[in-house]
């Protein structure tokens, strides 16, 4: 199994004929994801090496059956794309847009919330979701991750750092340890899948016998975490906090990543985490240096 999204899973990417979306659907579609439409307005009835490219997701739905959408465009038109994608009947969004406005990623969240509480958004401002030898939605490279195997022991990865969440799946890999989904929820103030929603997956989930999760300063996601695996989480678990040596009120590189008023500091949310019984590495290759040696114990 994997969690959000696997074989079966139809993505439409909305953004097709543009140069992202383009250059990113086409891998996605090399990896074996099922891509079967793009969606461009106007441009309908056009096709990008082979994949038919629709005016709306609605039409493209309808035709195509797509239960996802990858979204590749810019921050003005990012939160009508998602809102559009979640009025078609999409169960799984993915933006990788960065630069949207808080603001407006607060009004979508909360538009999803009460209007469309079936569909799931991933992102803005993300790498995208793996469920390797299954589906790959976003920009993460596939060759990097390693597929899970029917006996295990298989880790699940949730990340708020991009190129962070490359390493982690490249230091597993390195050790022959399969993953059964790698998820990027991204570092904006307001994402629209948290450490919590994906940590409960992981647990439900029989294919994912351990968690990565890597965290940075600011905000409370790694907290309100923590919180939830001290009742809810029972699998063995390693992370990494990005940001010890960042000064406070400084944002550093994420639009979220930032210490203020004393909160969201590293220190802070290594010692939930320790205190939740996760192990905690110092760099990302401790991290999975200690993953390694939670699933020697495994198998």
């Amino acid at each position: 199994m994997a969690i959000f999204v696997d074989q079966n899973t139809k993505v439409i990417v909305q953004g097709l004929t543009g140069g992202q979306g383009r250059y990113h659907g086409l891998r996605n579609k090399a990896y074996g994801t099922q891509v079967v439409g793009g969606v461009t307005p106007g441009k309908a009835g056009q096709d990008v090496e082979g994949i038919p490219v629709f005016d709306t997701v609605a039409d493209a739905v309808a035709a195509t059956g797509a239960t996802a959408s990858f979204i590749a465009v810019p921050p003005k038109a990012a939160p009508a794309a998602i809102l559009e994608a979640a009025r078609a009947g999409i169960g799984f969004v993915v933006c990788i847009t960065e630069g949207v406005p808080a603001q407006d990623e607060a009004r979508v969240f909360a538009t999803l919330q009460r209007d469309y509480p079936a569909t799931r958004l991933l992102g803005p401002n993300c790498p995208g979701i793996i469920s390797p030898g299954k589906c790959n939605i976003g920009i993460t490279a596939g060759e990097i991750a390693q597929v899970p195997t029917a006996a295990g022991p298989n880790v699940g990865i949730v990340s708020r750092s991009g190129t962070l969440t490359y390493q982690a799946l490249y230091e597993l890999k390195q050790q022959g340890i399969g993953v059964s989904t790698c998820v990027g929820i991204g570092g904006d103030p307001v994402p629209g899948t948290s450490f919590v929603d994906c940590l409960a997956q992981f647990q439900a989930d029989p294919e994912t016998h351990a968690i990565i999760m890597i965290g940075e300063i600011g905000g409370s996601a790694e907290e309100e975490a923590a919180e939830f695996i001290t009742h809810h989480v029972t699998k063995p678990m390693s992370a990494y906090i990005a940001g010890v040596t960042a000064p406070a009120g400084k944002k550093m590189g994420h639009a979220g990543a930032i210490v203020s008023g004393g909160k969201g500091t590293a220190q802070g949310k290594m010692d939930a985490l320790r205190a939740a019984g996760v192990q905690i590495g110092l760099n990302p290759t401790e991290a999975g240096a200690l993953m390694a040696e939670i699933v020697k114990t495994l198998r």
